[in-house]
């Protein structure tokens, strides 16, 4: 009998700058990037997560006004083997310079388009998250 991948729900930030660049990240041990985000805490709801993950990640206090929900997206877990992610995405303007690498991110980086197909990312970023920054 077929049993369905095991879910961890996600909220992720397609996150973007007045120059029209994207940023991904790459946490601690992982060998991709991502969309800065996470799983929400005890009684977070997606916008909440998403808020604090950003704070947290990339050091950005974003207003929940200015955040622009972009739907729920799935695919496999880069982390996770076995797993689906299941996001809720928003789209987030920042300025360039408020950006600053937090503590649990190994590596981060400001794409444009063309720099996607050359980076190592995760599935649910080069499937579906990333290409919502340049509509």
């Amino acid at each position: 009998m077929f049993e369905p991948a095991p879910e961890i729900r996600v909220s992720a930030g397609v996150v973007i700058d007045e120059h029209g660049r994207a940023v991904v990240v790459r946490k601690a041990g992982a060998v991709v990037f991502q969309q800065p985000g996470g799983k929400p805490e005890a009684g977070e709801d997606a916008m909440t997560a998403l808020v604090r993950e950003i704070a947290e990640e990339i050091g950005v206090h974003v207003d929940p006004a200015q955040v622009e929900p972009l739907g729920v997206f799935r695919d496999l877990a880069a982390n996770e083997p076995g797993h689906t992610v299941v996001a809720d995405a928003f789209r987030v303007r920042v300025r360039h310079a408020d950006v600053a690498r937090g503590g649990e991110i190994e590596e981060l980086r400001w794409l444009t388009a063309a720099d996607a197909a050359s980076t190592p990312l995760a599935n649910l970023s080069r499937n579906h998250l990333l290409r919502l920054a340049w509509e």
